[in-house]
């Protein structure tokens, strides 16, 4: 078979042609003079071989070519129009895909809640985690594989990459109320030497008491493992050891005395939590409503 001639401008001509019934109007639809409109579907009759519409009838009647053609012309200029106003909302920053990717257990906490009050107002972004719990996120949005990396503390300048401060939390001593150190305003580094740390299984430069507080004192205290949040509480309120997590992880549970939480010093363990994205995305509508959601449910 031939090359068909068909082109985009043919099938708005057959939907036209259907849906005004005649060819004076069709052709006012197109915004071409009634002639060319007319040589536009000789030129389709004579690649078929056959006629598309019946001629000198009230009201058009198309025949079964004709028809199949503006059946097709209907289905590619909605799919067409789609695509249009896809493009449109992603060059405008209104559409687009978000794919996050997170290196801290207790980022879930508020990023749900985050993403939850995002889905409403920016349906046409696609939200996705990457892969769950990562340890080289500033890598993955290197390599293009994510748009939104969380990450502890301020990252090192990376040419292509815009990092944003997100918010501060303070990590807390996290003990069992009857613990022998719950009566003291604050810890220090050496009340970990004589206890067990308990702590999710990482590296210690993920960890912020080991990374801040024990590690630039010499302190390498005992270490047991805990995949979930409930589970190191847990074994805290056990007297199995002691934790320290992020004050917004935990605050329901100081809240009812199943734990309590003290200082990490006497001036407390302040830390902070960081965004990385690719410099294209950063100024993006979407994003930039994304960042202020994650601010707003930390206040």
């Amino acid at each position: 078979m031939a090359q068909s001639p068909l082109e985009i401008r043919h099938l708005q001509t057959l939907v036209a042609l259907a849906d005004s019934g005649s060819l004076a109007k069709a052709a006012d639809r197109v915004f071409v003079t009634q002639s060319a409109l007319s040589h536009q579907l000789k030129a389709l009759e004579t690649h078929y071989g056959t006629a598309l519409f019946e001629r000198n009838t009230k009201p058009l009647r198309f025949t079964q070519v004709g028809a199949r053609l503006v059946a097709l012309g209907r289905d590619v200029l909605a799919q067409l129009g789609e695509a249009e106003r896809e493009i449109v909302q992603r060059v405008s920053g209104s559409s687009g895909e978000l794919r996050i990717v997170i290196e801290c257990h207790t980022c879930f906490d508020w990023l749900m809640p985050a993403m939850d009050a995002f889905r409403e107002h920016w349906p046409q972004v696609e939200l996705d985690l990457v892969g769950g719990f990562q340890t080289a996120p500033m890598s993955l949005v290197e390599q293009g594989l994510c748009d939104f990396a969380v990450i502890h503390d301020r990252p090192a300048r990376r040419p292509g990459i815009v990092t944003e401060h997100l918010f501060s939390y303070e990590t807390l001593a996290i003990l069992a109320p009857e613990h022998p150190l719950a009566e003291r305003d604050h810890l220090t580094p050496r009340d970990f030497l004589s206890d067990t740390l308990i702590s999710y299984p990482v590296d210690d430069a993920m960890i912020d008491v080991v990374r801040h507080f024990l590690a630039p004192k010499g302190i390498k205290p005992k270490r047991r493992n805990a995949e979930l949040t409930v589970a190191i509480l847990q074994l805290v309120a056990s007297r199995r050891g002691i934790a320290a997590l992020p004050d917004w992880s935990v605050m329901p549970y100081l809240e009812r005395g199943y734990v309590i939480g003290k200082p990490l010093g006497s001036k407390g363990l302040k830390c902070e939590l960081h965004a990385a994205m690719p410099e294209s995305l950063a100024d993006k509508p979407y994003m930039r409503d994304f960042i202020a959601k994650v601010r707003d449910g930390m206040r």
